[in-house]
């Protein structure tokens, strides 16, 4: 392992491009990875809420390691986007999709911090976990709608 990150030249670009036909395309498909991990986060959420219980016939336990593995990685599928975004791209208001985006973007880990901080905490009423969680689903959705469903309906479908 230590060989190939070695031979790989060190810039995010070369890294990315090595397995990515442009860092652009890497960033759609992390997004997309952390919506599909965010919509088996609100179906098991919804299980362990007593919503879908003939749905998803698994036991609680499991269904409940389910929803925190895929936050896990759903989390670390926005990583590299962030990066991207942040560092490369920046705040840009050039059209309206693209300042919504930015809006957006610039909530994301705010609204996760909070859900966080409802996980974690059992002084709060119980309806503000699935509200600060349904938050976290829609402002993903809306950044993954405004750049990856963007991107592959208008430039590109495909790595």
């Amino acid at each position: 392992m230590t060989g190939l990150l070695l031979s790989v030249s060190g810039t995010y670009t070369d890294i990315v491009t090595s397995v990515f036909s442009a860092t652009i395309a890497a960033k759609a498909w992390f997004a997309t990875a952390a919506v599909v991990l965010a919509v088996v986060q609100v179906t098991t959420a919804a299980r362990i809420y007593g919503r879908l219980p003939r749905v998803i016939r698994l036991p609680g336990k499991i269904v409940g390691r389910i929803h925190r593995w895929t936050g896990r990685l759903a989390f670390l599928c926005t990583l590299p986007v962030a990066f991207h975004c942040i560092f490369i791209l920046g705040f840009q208001t050039t059209d309206t999709r693209v300042l919504l985006h930015s809006i957006l973007g610039s909530f994301v880990y705010g609204v996760f911090a909070v859900k966080m901080l409802f996980v974690r905490s059992r002084s709060y009423p119980g309806w503000l976990l699935p509200v600060a969680g349904g938050m976290m689903f829609a402002v993903l959705v809306g950044l993954w709608s405004s750049s990856s469903l963007w991107y592959f309906t208008n430039i590109r479908f495909g790595f």
